[in-house]
This record gives C-alpha cells, sequence and structure tokens, in this order.
C-alpha cells in the first residue's frame, strides 16, 4: 500500500508525463522505453563505463559479439578472422563482412576500421589506450580485408570481441570529434535522430541495416532516461513506457504477478566491489589487518537477502562461470569480534574514521542502500563512515586516478567493473587491480600496489594459450583474496527487466549489459 501511495503521489506531481507518452506510446511504429541510468557519451571512443553502453551500443558494432542462445562468441562485422605470425609477434587477419553500411550509406571497409584504431589507441581520445600497446601496426590489405600486427602476445584481445568499433572516417573526419558525438553514426540497427540530455534518446530503425534476422520489427524507439525507482516503476505502470530496466529488487515479485507482464532476470556480468585506500601514506588500509577487518565486518548473504532481495550472486574474486573461476575458493566468514581483534593488532583499538563515498544514482538497483548496509557494517567494528553521495557522473569522477589533478579518492567508495559475459576478468584488473602507473594505462582505477600481481597480470596479457591464462588467472586471484587488493569484493548483480505483452523483446548480453535494443517489436 505504501508503494502504491508513493507512486499516485509522484504522478499527481507531474513526474512521470504519463498522457503525452501514452499517447506516443499508442502510435504503431513507436515504443518507448525507459533505463535509470543514462550515457555520458553516444560515441564508443571516449566510452568510460558501463552506461555508455545504453546508448552507444543501440548505434554502433564491433567485429565479433557473444550471440545467443548459448552467448558463445561469433563473427559479427567480421566475416572471419584467424590469428596468423608467431608466438611472440602475432597477428591476426580480419576480413569484413560484405555489404555493410553505415547510417549515411557509405560502405564499411578497412579504412573505417584504420580510423577508430587511430582514435582508440589514442590518450587524448580514449580512456582505454593502454589496451593497444601491444599492437604496433595496422595494414589494410584492400577494402574489406586488414591485418592487425602485434609487437607481443596479447590474450585478452580476442576474448574482448577484437575492440575495434566501426566508426566511418569520410562523416567523422568532416564533422570532427565533437560534431560525431553530437550526431553519431554507426552500422547498428538504429540510427541516431536526437537526444535531450537527462530526458530522452530518440532512434529510428535503419533500413539498410545488415542482418535481417535480427533486427527491430518497429521503426522509431524511444529511451526515456527516469533515475528514480518508483517514478520508472509508475511510468511502466501507467502505459507511458512499455519497458523498462532495473526493477526495484523490492518490487520484482510484485511487478512479475501483474496480468499482460513479461519480465527477465538477468546477470548483468558486473561485479560490485568496495574499494580501499590502500594506496595513501597515511592510509589505515594500508595495513593487511585492517582490510581483512573490513572483509569481516561485513556480512554479504544477509545483505543479499534484505537489502538485494536476492537479486545478486556472491563472488570471491571471480564469478561463476567466468574465466579462471576456481570453486575452492571462499570468501572470509562473517565475524565482526575477529575483526574488532585485526583492528586492535594494527593499532586502532578504537577504530577510525575515513570517508566514504556512496554512488546514488541506480546504476544498479539498489546500489545506494547496498552501500549504506555495508557503511552501517563497517561502523559496527570501528570503520566509521563520514558517508558522502555521489551521483554517477561525480562517481566516475572520484573513483577514477585520471585525469591527475582530479579529486582523489582518501576512504572507501563502492565500485564496480564488468568481467563481461560469459566473462573474462584481466580487462577489469588491469583497471582496478595492477597498481596505477601515469602514462600506461594501468590502475585507472585501482588503489592497491602490489609487485607481484603487477607482474601476473602483465604476464596473463601477454598469454595467448587459454589454459595458461586460466592458470594465471588463478593465481592472481588468490593472491587477491589472501591479501585483500582491488577492493572488497561483494555480489554481482541480477538485473530484471518487465515489457508489456504488446510488444515482442528479445534481451541481448551484450555490449549493451542487456541493454541494447537488438531485437524489439509490437508483438502479433
Amino acid at each position: 500500500m505504501r508503494h502504491l501511495l508513493l507512486i499516485a503521489s509522484l504522478l499527481s506531481a507531474n513526474l512521470v508525463l504519463a498522457a503525452p507518452a501514452a499517447a506516443e506510446t499508442a502510435r504503431d511504429d513507436t515504443i518507448t522505453i525507459a533505463f535509470g541510468a543514462e550515457a555520458t557519451t553516444l560515441d564508443p571512443i571516449r566510452y568510460s563505463a558501463g552506461a555508455d553502453s545504453f546508448g552507444m551500443s543501440q548505434m554502433f558494432e564491433q567485429l565479433t559479439r557473444q550471440i545467443p542462445p548459448d552467448w558463445r562468441q561469433g563473427n559479427w562485422l567480421a566475416q572471419s578472422w584467424t590469428i596468423e605470425g608467431t608466438p611472440d609477434r602475432p597477428i591476426i587477419d580480419i576480413h569484413i563482412r560484405p555489404g555493410v553500411t553505415f547510417h549515411n550509406g557509405d560502405p564499411l571497409t578497412a579504412e573505417d576500421f584504420a580510423y577508430a584504431y587511430s582514435l582508440q589507441r589514442d590518450s587524448r581520445e580514449s580512456h582505454f589506450p593502454h589496451l593497444w600497446t601491444a599492437v604496433e601496426r595496422f595494414e589494410t590489405l584492400d577494402p574489406l580485408h586488414f591485418r592487425l600486427h602485434f609487437s607481443r602476445p596479447e590474450g585478452t584481445f580476442a576474448v574482448d570481441n577484437l575492440r575495434l568499433w566501426a566508426i566511418p572516417h569520410r562523416y567523422a573526419e568532416t564533422v570532427g570529434r565533437d560534431g560525431f558525438g553530437l550526431h553519431p553514426i554507426g552500422t547498428g540497427p538504429w540510427k541516431f535522430v536526437e537526444r535531450r540530455i537527462k530526458e530522452e534518446l530518440r532512434l529510428e530503425a535503419y533500413e539498410g541495416y545488415w542482418n535481417q534476422d535480427a533486427r527491430p520489427t518497429i521503426r522509431h524507439l524511444v529511451i526515456k532516461t527516469i533515475p528514480e525507482d518508483l517514478t520508472r516503476v509508475a511510468a511502466f505502470r501507467t502505459g507511458a513506457v512499455d519497458l523498462i530496466d532495473a526493477i526495484p529488487v523490492a518490487l520484482v515479485d510484485e511487478i512479475r504477478k501483474m496480468p499482460g507482464v513479461k519480465t527477465a532476470t538477468l546477470n548483468t556480468g558486473n561485479n560490485i566491489y568496495f574499494n580501499l585506500a590502500a594506496h595513501l601514506p597515511n592510509s589505515p588500509f594500508r595495513d593487511i589487518r585492517v582490510r581483512q577487518a573490513a572483509v569481516m565486518a561485513v556480512d554479504v548473504d544477509l545483505i543479499l537477502r534484505k537489502v538485494l532481495f536476492g537479486q545478486g550472486e556472491r563472488y570471491t574474486e571471480i564469478g561463476r562461470g567466468t574465466l579462471g573461476f576456481d570453486p575452492d575458493l571462499k570468501p572470509l566468514p562473517y565475524d565482526p569480534k575477529r575483526a574488532r581483534a585485526l583492528l586492535s593488532e594494527a593499532g586502532y583499538p578504537n577504530g577510525f574514521d575515513t570517508q566514504c563515498y556512496n554512488m546514488s544514482t541506480p546504476r544498479e538497483p539498489n546500489i545506494k542502500e547496498l552501500g549504506e548496509a555495508v557503511f552501517a557494517y563497517l561502523a559496527a567494528v570501528g570503520i566509521r563512515c563520514k558517508v558522502r553521495g555521489l551521483e554517477y557522473n561525480a562517481w566516475l569522477t572520484m573513483i577514477r586516478r585520471v585525469p591527475e589533478g582530479a579529486p582523489q579518492m582518501d576512504g572507501i567508495i563502492n565500485g564496480m567493473y564488468g568481467h563481461g559475459f560469459p566473462g573474462d576478468p584481466a580487462t577489469a584488473w588491469a583497471q582496478t587491480l595492477h597498481s596505477w602507473q601515469p602514462g600506461r594505462g594501468w590502475g585507472a582505477s585501482s588503489y592497491s600496489n602490489d609487485p607481484e600481481v603487477d607482474a601476473l597480470i602483465e604476464a596473463q596479457q601477454a598469454e595467448m594459450d587459454i589454459a595458461r591464462r586460466t592458470s594465471l588467472l588463478r593465481q592472481i586471484a588468490r593472491l587477491k583474496h589472501d591479501r585483500v587488493l582491488g577492493g572488497l569484493s561483494i555480489y554481482r548483480p541480477l538485473q530484471t527487466f518487465a515489457w508489456h505483452d504488446s510488444i515482442a523483446f528479445t534481451p541481448w548480453a551484450n555490449p549493451g549489459l542487456w541493454h541494447q535494443i537488438q531485437q524489439i517489436g509490437r508483438a502479433h
């Protein structure tokens, strides 16, 4: 009843523009959906975090991707590719699928990937230039054929969908980098129409889309940004929107029981953790006993049941199904008595005060409430939080070590970094676990410094044999666990989407973390 009264008050306050949106969704050629988080950019070159994929994945594509129903990696814009060269200096040889065009009609060619390559490895343009340090040369052989020459093996490149985005070089060079971000053009199933920041993104189905078997059957798509959970649910209940993401975990069962509603509960591939400022010379978290105390202070299992209503899966450094998963690696037990003893042994018998930063934007369901629960558990053993809430963009700025001069995280912050689906932790660990090395890209969101772990991360990145990489990843996971590096591992979220049965919707796992609207239309 309390939920219904609050929803009614929100509607009466006109927080949900139900009448105009309902009129819009009544049109047979338009579907309106609502996401809780908004992309910070529509330009894949300037991609910085998972929510950016909610927008750019509608318009842009890569050479390979994970394809349903078994989600194995398959060719997409690549017709075929092979690993050639020598073990020490591999070459990836790629043939582009013929007949693919951009939204302006330009054909997709090797020159478009060459242009993307030049930008994605440029630290002035990309947040991830370190992912390209092993590639020394791009070679164009003909309009549909190119090669990437490596100076050393790079084990994560192939599993990361060959990393290149299809960018129309002629158009992009004409309008400039900022102009491209304002009116992006890709090869994807949707083409850009209009964007109003913090309000909505309007798209139109691309009639020339190359994949006739996996395309939308509706003409217009409107993606609204509604970060408030109950407002988003209210919009869905009234029919103002046809589909929503991130149903509040307390309402999942209720929404599932609604007549005429379909739902899907999906593992987001994200890994939620709490980072500790172990890098600062006077930080209590430099002491491994303090870090262990923080782990043992938090009853994660109870949080999963009571705060997340079971909508999460606990993990120990690597989630089930992810490369390197070790079923024998178990989390430290919840033991507040032992946690207080460890703090005393470390020289903090009365505990200490620390800054605690909590993301308030619902990037994952109940992320704010999760932070509040974790901080309360820490306070109970003596790690007393001075909590500061951060909306998504401010959180992104705080959690990063770059650019230099940005506000520095000096306590505890809730973090997240996708290991992918089905998953590989290496790219995430390069950012969140490897020590920060300015100018080289390592550790852009890391507050740990362990030379042994750094060496292992670099070794697995240079290993293309899957068995040897798996062994290295397990070694890293064990050290990460034993030394409490890269933060406190908490859980992998389950996110529930809901849509009215007047539409037909097939969720796709990537590159939009289930938010990519590859196949949607009116139900018949």
